[in-house]
């Protein structure tokens, strides 16, 4: 039986952004006049740029970081927008800045991840928007929530926004990583799945934090079926006010975008439907063979379950946990498996085994 769908779910239906795949970019800040025109213009040149961005007010994490150029940046990017006839774009996180990026043309307007994090500032934007026709997209919160990102879509389709999109520029993670935040690509697939009439683009320039991994982050949000991509660009990335490590220029973004497959979802040749039809049903007989074995172990940590209440001996046994997953990565290596992929498998199933045991310790 399927479960019903959600507020968001039912409220939202649109063909927002039309072209796919669509590709934004602009400086992650706009500085001056001359560096904003010129770098929309190159990316306008390129003929690979379908909207221009570019931050007018910048959320840093401390105090005395440069916080953006403010509203004056708004005629500039309004100029931009007349000098290369291409939409534009911005974040907003207060009905002020609502209220001033309308009324200086803003095509599409962006609620970044510190903002989705907080019901109280989306749901003042929702309120802002309320009766005014401007496509929004919401970029995914800071933190792995994905109902503080389906919060925030329903809120804004409760305010009567039509037009709403999806951004996934990654989720912060504690510690070093090789990513300035981490993609966890399964969240934006769920998302997916829950909100498949909702655009999803894809924002490696955040996920990646630096320049080398943006191409293999576009190209796998690519090969997910994303439906496009934002990447920052400025014309001097090293002396950019802001983010510069992750910014390339307007010629390296043509590059980039030329390096990478376009996949489509689907196609209507009879042959690969058949084949893939074929493996699907493979993939079918083995899931049900799966979940039949994973049946069946659950029924043998029962029955230790009610051998241990017998003879009084705790649920949780680390040596034999231990034993456990250590065979597994091993066996698993030998079977082409990844040790990160039999953690989380026999995390999932070594808890399953706990609560059934748990169950029986306590009937």
């Amino acid at each position: 039986m399927s479960q019903p769908q959600t507020a968001a779910e039912t409220a939202v239906k649109n063909d927002f952004p039309g072209k796919k795949p669509l590709i934004i970019s602009g400086p992650c800040s706009a500085e001056t006049e001359e560096q904003l025109l010129a770098t929309c213009t190159q990316l306008a040149a390129t003929g690979k740029v379908d909207m221009l961005r570019a931050g007018i007010w910048k959320p840093r994490t401390k105090p005395g970081m440069f916080e953006g150029i403010g509203t004056k940046g708004l005629p500039w990017l309004q100029k931009a927008r007349q000098l290369t006839g291409l939409p534009t774009t911005v974040e907003v996180a207060t009905p002020k800045h609502v209220e001033d990026a309308l009324a200086f043309e803003v095509d599409v307007l962006w609620i970044g991840a510190r903002t989705t994090v907080n019901p109280f500032s989306v749901q003042a934007l929702a309120d802002a928007l309320r009766g005014v026709k401007v496509p929004v997209f919401i970029k995914n919160p800071v933190h792995p929530d994905l109902e503080l990102w389906l919060g925030a879509v329903e809120r804004l389709a409760k305010a009567g926004v039509q037009d709403i999109g999806l951004i996934h520029r990654g989720f912060a993670s504690y510690g070093n990583t090789e990513y300035r935040n981490a993609p966890m690509w399964h969240l934006p697939i769920e998302m997916k799945r829950r909100l498949p009439d909702l655009p999803l683009i894809c924002d490696p320039s955040h996920i990646c934090g630096n320049r080398t991994g943006l191409a293999a982050v576009a190209q796998q949000s690519i090969d997910l079926g994303f439906d496009g991509l934002m990447l920052e660009s400025h014309i001097d990335p090293d002396n950019a006010w802001s983010d510069a490590k992750q910014q390339v220029t307007p010629q390296r973004l043509a590059e980039l975008l030329d390096g990478l497959i376009w996949r489509q979802e689907t196609t209507e040749q009879q042959e690969f439907l058949t084949v893939l039809a074929k493996l699907r049903e493979q993939i079918n007989q083995l899931d049900d063979e799966i979940l039949h074995l994973l049946g069946s172990r659950m029924q043998v940590a029962e029955s230790i379950g009610r051998y241990k209440k017998e003879n009084d001996i705790t649920i949780l046994q680390t040596s034999r946990w231990n034993e456990i997953l250590e065979r597994g990565i091993r066996k698993g290596d030998q079977l082409g498996l990844t040790a990160d992929f039999i953690h989380k498998y026999f995390d999932a199933v070594h808890l399953e085994s706990i609560n059934r045991q748990n169950s029986v310790m306590n009937k």
